[in-house]
């Protein structure tokens, strides 16, 4: 998951109540197929600080909740209001994350392109403006071998 820290940090998460919130906004019709049909309770999240001067995954998150309706695109108040969107007919979905651990050493962007694992990684496809994408397994374990760090998912 990718966000821009000005509009929603990591440290946000960890400052959330219970650690725990929703991933809401999304407003992409592929990364919302994602949110509502692929994204599981215990799925592991890399958490991607984007738009920065480097840009790098910094902490690790678990899914806590599978995908339900955005209910901010109900809400005229909201910027992520969508008027197309209702409680009978949901357009968007978001899950809830829990914040699990901070990197000790953030993965940086050229950390990513110079792995021959980490290269080819969603956020690093040119013009990917996803803010959920897909990691495979041996992307994940690569992560966290190159923070000499067990998955602390499974413990």
């Amino acid at each position: 998951m990718k966000s821009e820290p000005s509009c929603f940090s990591f440290e946000d998460l960890k400052q959330s109540p219970g650690q725990v919130t929703s991933w809401d906004g999304v407003r992409n019709y592929q990364a919302r197929n994602l949110l509502r049909d692929e994204i599981k309770n215990g799925d592991g999240v890399l958490f991607y600080h984007s738009n920065i001067k480097e840009p790098a995954i910094v902490g690790l998150a678990e899914v806590v909740r599978e995908g339900y309706p955005d209910y901010t695109a109900w809400d005229p108040k909201s910027e992520h209001f969508d008027p197309r969107s209702s409680l009978e007919n949901p357009v968007w979905y978001m899950v809830d994350i829990r914040y699990v651990v901070h990197l000790e050493n953030p993965v940086t962007r050229e950390d990513l392109k110079a792995h021959p694992v980490l290269c080819n990684m969603g956020v690093m496809k040119k013009g990917n403006r996803l803010s959920v994408m897909p990691v495979a397994e041996t992307e994940w374990k690569a992560v966290l071998d190159l923070e000499n760090m067990a998955d602390p998912l499974l413990f």
